[in-house]
């Protein structure tokens, strides 16, 4: 099969050059112009004052514990992920609507919210609290709060990439996988998984890109304890609101550092994942595509 052609154009050539160019400055006040304010002032007072302001104890800190929060979400998220967009691809069930609701709810509730939830059923006034304080078990205002409330507000993120690649690929593969006598466990290493990596790891990236900026769910459950429980996010806060201006703005440096890894790392799995299916190869559209079946694993 040749490769799609490009649909030409009939808008005049200025048209054109006026939507891209109305793009390309959107880009540039919106994104690229915000970016080099927090390099430029984070590098105002030279470049020790910025390595000093990233590497002193209360920064280092709340490095260590966006890391540790991070390592927390994105695996639970990725085990998470992975069952959800099978059992949503793979089988037809009842309640499938509302568990694909459940899924997106984290984008509807604003983090704010989520937070406080964590605090209502943890907290020490909460519908767990006096059970947590007998047991000397903390989570509210410490790290496993923290983690709890970054997995919410993060969890759609690598389900929702795998979702539509798994029902775009149908089951016909993994059925005759099946009948070829191979094992539930087998059929999602050999067939499932080659078909949907590259979603995967973008899912992943986005998952962790999130998680490591979260602020809003994670600033309730935290308490704000300086050099504790102040994820990267956080301490920038406490940084600008003591007029610490440089020192801010060299904290938030290594969040923007951060996207733009991320956005190169997108860059590159849209390139490897696009390079993966060549156009010759992929099958004719099907106007009727058949119902999908249960696979078991």
């Amino acid at each position: 099969m040749s490769a799609p052609q490009k649909v030409s154009v009939t808008e005049p050539r200025w048209v054109q050059r006026l939507l891209i160019g109305a793009a390309l400055a959107f880009l540039a006040f919106f994104l690229l112009l915000p970016l080099l304010a927090v390099f430029t002032e984070a590098l105002r007072k030279g470049f020790d004052v910025y390595l000093n302001s990233i590497t002193e104890e209360d920064a280092w800190s709340a490095v260590k514990l966006t890391l540790t929060v991070a390592a927390l979400a994105v695996p639970l998220n990725l085990f998470f992920g992975i069952c959800a967009a099978w059992a949503v691809a793979k089988f037809d069930f009842k309640g499938k609507q509302f568990l694909m609701t459940l899924i997106d709810l984290p984008f509807s509730v604003s983090p704010v919210v989520s937070g406080l939830i964590y605090v209502l059923v943890f907290g020490a006034q909460g519908w767990f609290g006096p059970w947590l304080l007998e047991h000397n078990i903390k989570i509210i205002f410490a790290a496993p709060g923290m983690a709890l409330a970054t997995i919410f507000v993060t969890f759609p993120f690598v389900a929702r990439e795998l979702i539509p690649l798994m029902e775009a690929q149908g089951t016909d593969e993994e059925q005759a996988a099946i009948v070829l006598g191979a094992s539930g466990w087998q059929t999602f290493w050999r067939v499932t998984l080659p078909n949907v990596k590259w979603g995967l790891l973008y899912g992943v990236i986005l998952c962790n890109a999130r998680a490591m900026g979260e602020f809003g769910a994670v600033s309730v459950v935290s308490g704000h304890i300086r050099g504790m429980t102040n994820t990267i996010p956080l301490h920038v806060e406490i940084l600008y609101n003591e007029y610490q201006f440089v020192a801010a703005f060299a904290v938030a440096s290594l969040l923007a550092l951060l996207a733009l890894v991320t956005l190169a790392l997108k860059s590159w799995i849209e390139w490897r994942g696009l390079l993966a299916v060549p156009s010759d190869d992929l099958p004719p559209e099907n106007p009727n595509p058949p119902a999908a079946t249960g696979v078991h694993a």
